[in-house]
C-alpha cells in the first residue's frame, strides 16, 4: 500500500500585497480569475494520479478572495480527486469570509481553515498591511466555528518593528481565548524584494533586535505549552490529536504535489518549481508547454541530507530507524561530525533511538540545520 502524497494548490492572489510577504502573488482584480482555476484544475489532470491524495493544503496569497463561485469550484474539485484525504485545509484571510463561504467549504469537505491573524493588536494589524482589523479577525474565527469546523489554526507573527513584549503576550492572550486547535507563530523575516525588506535597508524601519525576538519567541513556547498546546515543530503549537498532518509530511520529506504559479513539487524522484509568473503559467497549461523553472532529480544522500534538515525541524527530532529505512543510511555515521559538533554545543540531544534539537536550539535553527544539509 503506497504511503500516497499530499497535493498543495497555491492561488497567486490577494486584494493587496502586503509589505512583507515573500510568496509569489498580484491583485486579484488584474487578473483572470476564471482562467487561472482552469489552469490549476488542468495541471492536476496532467498527473494522472495513482497514488491516493493524504491531505490537502489551498493556500496562498489568498485562497478565500477568489470568492465563492471560483473558490468552490476549485475546492469540489480537489474534494472529488481527493475523496480519501484524512486533512484538507484551505488559507483564509479575516474579513474575506463570511458564515456562506465557511459552510460551503465545510460542506464540500474542507476540515480545518488557516486563518491569517498576524496579531491582535490594531497598530501592528495595519503596519503589516493587513486588509482587515481585529474585529474581522475575531468575527472570521467565531464564524468558523459556527460553520462546524473543528480544526481551526491560526497563523501568528512577533518580532513585528513597534511591537513590544506586552503587545505579544496580549495577541498570545487573545489567541488562547478562542480555544483553538492549532496556533503557528512565526518571527517577521525580512525577505528580499519586498517592500518591508527595502525600508529598513534605507532606516526607515527598525527592525526588532535579535534578543527581543529571541525573548518573544520564549514566551510564546512557555505561553502555549502550558496551556496545553504540544510544541510539535520549530514555529507549530497543537492541541493533542491536531498537528498539521500536511506539514508533517513535508517534515517526513513525503512525496507532494504542488498546482500553480511557482508551487514546488517533490514527486516520483523529482523536485520541480512551476514559473512565478501567473499569465505564463496559465499559456503554459494552456499550450502544453513545459512552465518549470528548475527541476532536479536528487540523489540518494541529497535526499538523505533534506530528510535530516526537514526531520530536525520537528521537536521529535530524527527517528534513527525510520531514518535508515527510508534513506538507507545510519544517521550517526552520515553526519558523524555535525552532530558531534553540536552535541558538545548543547544544541543537539542524542539517544539510542532520537537524535533532537535542545529546546536552546530552537531560536537559532537555520544555524544547525545548515550544517546537515550537505555531507
Amino acid at each position: 500500500m503506497t504511503n500516497g502524497v499530499s497535493l498543495y494548490v497555491h492561488v497567486p492572489f490577494c486584494e493587496r500585497k502586503c509589505a512583507y510577504c515573500g510568496f509569489y502573488s498580484e491583485p486579484v482584480a488584474s487578473h483572470d480569475v476564471e482562467a487561472l482555476v482552469d489552469a490549476l484544475l488542468a495541471e492536476l489532470n496532467r498527473y494522472e494520479l495513482q497514488d491516493p491524495i493524504r491531505t490537502v493544503y489551498v493556500g496562498g496569497g489568498s485562497p478565500t478572495c477568489l470568492g465563492l463561485k471560483h473558490l468552490m469550484r476549485l475546492i469540489e474539485a480537489l474534494a472529488a480527486a481527493a475523496p480519501d484525504a484524512e486533512e484538507f485545509t484551505v488559507e483564509a484571510n479575516p474579513g474575506q469570509v463570511n458564515p456562506d463561504l465557511l459552510a460551503a467549504l465545510r460542506t464540500a469537505g474542507v476540515n480545518r481553515l488557516s486563518i491569517g491573524v498576524q496579531s491582535f493588536t490594531e497598530s501592528e494589524v495595519r503596519f503589516l498591511g493587513r486588509g482587515h482589523n481585529v474585529h474581522d479577525t475575531k468575527k472570521t474565527i467565531e464564524d468558523t466555528r459556527a460553520a462546524g469546523f473543528e480544526n481551526i489554526n491560526l497563523d501568528l507573527i512577533f518580532a513585528i518593528p513597534g511591537s513590544t513584549m506586552s503587545s505579544w503576550k496580549k495577541t498570545l492572550a487573545a489567541a488562547l481565548a478562542h480555544d483553538v486547535e492549532h496556533i503557528s507563530a512565526y518571527a517577521l523575516t525580512l525577505e528580499s524584494g519586498t517592500a518591508l525588506q527595502a525600508a529598513v535597508a534605507v532606516g526607515e524601519i527598525v527592525s526588532i533586535d535579535e534578543e527581543t525576538d529571541r525573548q518573544m519567541y520564549e514566551i510564546a513556547i512557555d505561553t502555549l505549552t502550558q496551556s496545553g498546546y504540544h510544541h510539535y515543530e520549530i514555529s507549530n503549537f497543537a492541541k493533542p490529536g491536531f498537528e498539521c498532518r500536511h506539514n508533517l509530511r513535508y517534515w517526513a520529506n513525503e512525496p507532494f504535489i504542488g498546482l500553480g504559479p511557482s508551487a514546488a513539487s517533490f514527486y516520483r524522484g523529482r523536485r520541480t518549481t512551476n514559473i512565478a509568473d501567473i499569465r505564463a503559467y496559465v499559456d503554459g497549461i494552456n499550450t502544453g508547454t513545459p512552465m518549470l523553472v528548475d527541476v532536479q532529480v536528487p540523489g540518494e544522500i541529497q535526499i538523505a541530507c533534506e530528510t535530516a534538515v526537514l526531520n530536525l525541524r520537528r521537536t521529535e527530532g530524527i527517528d534513527r530507524r525510520q531514518f535508515k529505512e527510508r534513506t538507507g543510511y545510519d544517521v550517526m555515521d552520515l553526519f558523524v561530525n555535525e552532530i558531534e559538533t553540536h552535541r558538545r554545543a548543547g544544541m543537539l540531544e542524542v539517544t539510542e533511538d532520537y537524535i533532537r534539537l535542545k529546546r536552546q536550539a530552537y531560536a537559532v535553527a537555520d544555524r544547525v540545520l545548515c550544517d546537515f544539509s550537505t555531507v
